[in-house]
């Protein structure tokens, strides 16, 4: 099935609050979702319980939710206090309809300095949770939640935002996050939209020819045909392999001891989450890098699957550090972007978290959430001409992620860029294609969020 272009540019078109716009035909290209398990509001916002687990190439592979969006918004209450109420209670209702898993609804509601800064600026001062690693290193005082930054391999023109709230809903069902989007937001008087970012993973993504193969087929997308039949991703690797996400509490503020939660611990039970929108070039990445010059640039250097695996184990044990990194380019002249990221997101050592849990060295920290798309950037803009939205449809990835901090984030991301947490800085121009996925990717907006705890969600800090 290919839309014609009118197709596309209606979906693209109707891809507003009310409507599923392209989106639509990941439902009739699925069918219907399968039950995946029961679950209980954690204190923890961003974790969903009944998420699957599958064996891909001898691999553990977690199973995402199958439809994902994220509405971005400016806070335009008045009155502080009311507005934390109504929203909480439009969260409680979509709660008593819908359990926080797959076949029901997952909601995370982040805050944006933005909000922090106009609204609660006093309070913020003083609770902002502050990142202690960051702070040593500066020998200044980090919070926790910091301004994005553009990196090296960024286009100059990369947007920074400045949204006050960003919420992230996933489901396999999408009437679920439609009716999410409806609660919140449809007549709002405390929050305006400024922007609708939509997508999806293949939720069974080996059962034919993958969702994402046959999404960017309809789409018309350059390239599509050459991407893998058992995808996941557009780029044609599994990228949630279980070794390679974060375990379940890692990412929270008081995990692991990088952060000091203040006097009042108020942000107990929450993390720190970016968002970013990237471009794929899946023309260049299928058409000029050979099947195993693609596994050199996202895994590592040298490494030998058998042909056409698209699932690569990422076990604690093969994790890779800045030494071994250093090698590969001394050797190759190139860096895996699996392998570049590791020598910062992975674990240096053992730490007994606060919980008395052992991580042991090797662990994944960051837990991505991030999803295919066909935004261009965005399904929807309040804002088209600074977002520079286009009507026909391109690949990319919403870029989802949850750290202990956004030092945390900005580490992992510049050593994709060859700057690793040793000092080390590996010579490399803007987008060559021996820095990881560099060479195909193009980074359009990016912004860092705090998640509050659940109980805390809603307008945080403005009770007090």
């Amino acid at each position: 099935m290919r839309l014609t272009r009118r197709q596309v540019l209606v979906g693209a078109a109707t891809s507003g609050l009310g409507a599923a716009g392209l989106y639509e035909l990941v439902d009739r290209l699925t069918g219907s979702p399968a039950d995946r398990g029961h679950g209980r509001l954690q204190p923890e916002q961003h974790l969903l319980d009944g998420v699957a687990v599958m064996q891909d190439n001898g691999v553990a592979v977690v199973v995402p939710p199958l439809h994902h969006a994220v509405v971005t918004a400016k806070v335009v209450a008045a009155d502080l206090p009311s507005a934390q109420r109504e929203l909480e209670d439009a969260l409680v209702d979509l709660e008593d309809r819908y359990p926080p898993t797959p076949a029901g609804l997952g909601v995370t509601v982040a805050w944006g300095l933005p909000y922090f800064r106009r609204h609660v600026p006093k309070q913020a001062q003083l609770h902002l949770p502050v990142d202690l690693r960051a702070s040593r290193t500066t020998r200044a005082r980090v919070r926790a939640l910091s301004d994005a930054i553009r990196f090296p391999s960024d286009p100059s023109d990369t947007i920074l935002e400045a949204n006050d709230v960003a919420v992230l809903l996933r489901s396999d069902v999408r009437a679920h996050i439609e009716d999410g989007e409806r609660t919140l937001f449809r007549g709002s008087k405390i929050l305006q939209a400024t922007s609708i970012r939509r997508g999806f993973v293949g939720s069974d993504f080996r059962s034919g020819r993958s969702l994402a193969k046959r999404m960017a087929q309809a789409a018309g997308v350059e390239a599509a045909d050459l991407i893998p039949d058992d995808a996941q991703l557009f780029l044609g690797f599994t990228s949630t392999q279980q070794a390679a996400l974060g375990p379940r509490r890692i990412a929270n503020f008081e995990t692991l001891g990088f952060v000091d939660l203040g006097p009042r611990r108020y942000f107990l039970n929450g993390t720190h989450m970016h968002l970013s929108h990237v471009f794929e070039d899946l023309a260049s990445w299928y058409q000029t890098f050979d099947f195993q010059e693609r596994v050199d640039t996202a895994f590592k250097p040298g490494l030998r699957p058998k042909p056409g695996i698209v699932t690569v184990s990422q076990e604690p044990g093969d994790a890779a550090s800045a030494a071994s990194v250093r090698r590969d380019f001394r050797r190759d002249g190139r860096i895996g972007h699996s392998s570049s990221i590791q020598s910062s997101s992975r674990l240096e050592r053992d730490i007994l978290a606060d919980d008395g849990t052992l991580y042991k060295r090797g662990t994944a920290v960051p837990q991505r959430a991030d999803f295919n798309t066909l935004d261009n950037p965005f399904a929807w803009s309040a804002s088209p001409g600074r977002d520079g939205t286009k009507d026909l449809p391109a690949a990319g990835i919403h870029f989802v992620v949850f750290n202990p901090t956004s030092d945390d984030f900005r580490r992992n991301r510049l050593a994709m860029d060859g700057v690793l947490p040793d000092g080390t800085r590996l010579a490399f121009g803007r987008r060559d294609r021996n820095q990881g996925f560099n060479a195909v990717l193009s980074t359009s907006h990016r912004q860092n969020f705090l998640v509050p705890p659940r109980r805390h969600r809603s307008f945080p800090l403005a009770e007090l």
